[in-house]
């Protein structure tokens, strides 16, 4: 396979740009050779207008033949794994093991909504017969089905190359749901993503997929993203990445003439909290787990645990000193982007400068762009005063709280803003007095682990991975599972069609 510096747009490429932008090996610290065509106004009015045409034939098509195209994405991604993981890891920093990990994942995911199509009636919501002799009025008969809701645009995340990218979760759920696809390609792993859209393209053809069902546009500023989200033709978004740039594309979207859906991940704090009969039995287990959460490729997933709430008493400092000994472990790890890097130290470095913080694990690299584990510490009066606390640091890094008691936990987890989990770690005795706490999580979190760490999303049916505000823009949708499909379906009621 060969890498193109071109925009994909259906079936044809294109390159009738003049900017070009090229990625970064972060290892090397060094830009990669492969230059791409940031798409120029015309080529996102193609793209959009290809999409808008093959709308109607995509969505007529059968479920059974949506997942013979899903399958074919994934095979291909199969006999491809090679050269792809060897982008993977030379754009990303991250090593081939997580790599395989990561497309073994977006083949399942694949794999998961063709299974999902292919049985009859998948989009049946809900039936009622007629009753023609109801008094006083007959009744009509009804059937209420799922209806694509239009092209779709995708904006691929940095820390995930396959699994919330080019063809991952949200390119997979709008496909699966009859809707064509623009992907607006991350510019931090833009060859693995062109890799991956060729493949796409490949099996579209090869299963007599519409052209326009996928384009593929490349772009490192946010303006091609803006025309994207303001395009008529564009009928929703799916987005997994930071705050700031969730919120934007939000607010564009509200903006339009018609308003259309964002379905944004936008990032957690993932709290954990740890009680005492929990250290007390199995807190050198708890350590390793939590510290293995926290440093796992370099924290870099939305779900890192960012806080740890423990209970100040007798258990407490060798719980403290097995994750200390876990941390001082740990070697610092390639991060995806000096962009990345230099935001991770400019947070991390914050939280250590607030007034009643101490940081108690910091190892020292001399290398560029490989992330310093670190943990700091404050007490449940400080977080809930300071704001700047509640942040979210990306990278391996993790601020523990110390409570005086049970009260104050509550107290710190209620002025906890959304999230996409919330983990306690307790004994059964100490669970049967957790009511309140688990209300308050449940109001918080849209996933909740009982003794376990939520890195590690599971790709299955009862998986929901979503969260109040502002972990994502609508805490009714999962970004995970067969589920996700429904964010790009619609309801119609049908009368009177026997």
């Amino acid at each position: 396979m060969q890498i193109s510096p071109a925009n994909v747009i259906g079936f044809s490429t294109s390159s009738k740009g003049q900017k070009t932008f090229q990625s970064f090996n972060p290892i090397l610290n060094q830009e990669i050779e492969h230059s791409f065509f940031e798409a120029t106004e015309d080529e996102i009015d193609a793209a959009m207008k290809l999409a808008k045409k093959a709308f109607p034939i995509l969505a007529q098509t059968t479920g059974k033949s949506r997942a013979v195209f899903l399958r074919e994405i994934a095979s291909l991604l199969e006999t491809n794994r090679a050269a792809l993981i060897h982008h993977y890891s030379l754009e990303s920093g991250l090593n081939a093991e997580r790599g395989n990990v990561e497309l073994n994942r977006t083949i399942w995911q694949l794999e998961t909504f063709a299974l999902t199509i292919e049985n009859d009636n998948w989009d049946l919501l809900q039936q009622d017969e007629a009753d023609l002799v109801r008094l006083p009025n007959p009744k009509p008969a009804f059937r209420k089905v799922a209806f694509p809701i239009g092209p779709v645009v995708v904006f691929g995340a940095s820390n995930f190359p396959f699994a919330y990218s080019t063809v991952g979760g949200d390119t997979a759920s709008a496909l699966a749901a009859g809707c064509p696809v623009i992907v607006k390609s991350h510019p931090m792993h833009a060859g693995t993503s062109n890799l991956v859209a060729q493949l796409v393209i490949e099996a579209a053809e090869k299963t007599g997929m519409p052209d326009g069902i996928f384009s593929h546009l490349n772009a490192v500023d946010f303006e091609v993203g803006t025309q994207l989200v303001l395009h008529p033709n564009t009928k929703a978004v799916g987005f997994t990445g930071s705050f700031a740039g969730g919120m934007a594309l939000q607010k564009l979207a509200q903006q339009r003439d018609e308003p259309i859906p964002v379905f944004a991940e936008m990032g957690s704090l993932n709290p954990i909290v740890i009680l005492t009969e929990a250290m007390q039995h199995n807190g050198e287990k708890i350590a390793l787990q939590i510290t293995n959460s926290i440093t796992q490729s370099a924290g870099q997933f939305c779900t890192k645990p960012g806080l740890l709430f423990v209970l100040r008493d007798n258990q407490l400092d060798n719980f403290l000193n097995e994750l200390k000994t876990n941390f001082a472990a740990v070697k610092p790890q390639c991060m995806l982007h000096p962009n990345i890097w230099k935001r991770y130290n400019h947070g991390r470095e914050t939280i250590s400068s607030q007034e009643n913080v101490a940081t108690w694990i910091e190892m020292k690299t001399e290398k560029p762009n490989f992330g310093t584990p670190q943990i700091s510490q404050t007490d449940g009066k400080t977080f809930q005063q300071n704001q700047k606390l509640q942040e979210e640091v990306f990278g391996p890094h993790s601020l523990l709280i110390v409570c005086e008691d049970m009260s104050e936990i509550q107290s710190c987890i209620q002025s906890l803003s959304g999230q996409l989990t919330a983990s306690i770690f307790c004994s059964t005795e100490e669970m049967k007095s957790l009511s309140n706490i688990l209300f308050d999580l449940q109001q918080i979190a849209g996933r909740i682990i009982l003794n376990g760490v939520p890195t590690g999303v599971e790709v299955c049916d009862s998986m929901h991975h979503g969260g109040p505000f502002p972990a994502t823009t609508d805490s009714r949708f999962t970004a995970v599972g067969k589920d996700a499909i429904w964010r790009f379906l619609r309801p119609i009621s049908f009368q009177n069609f026997d």
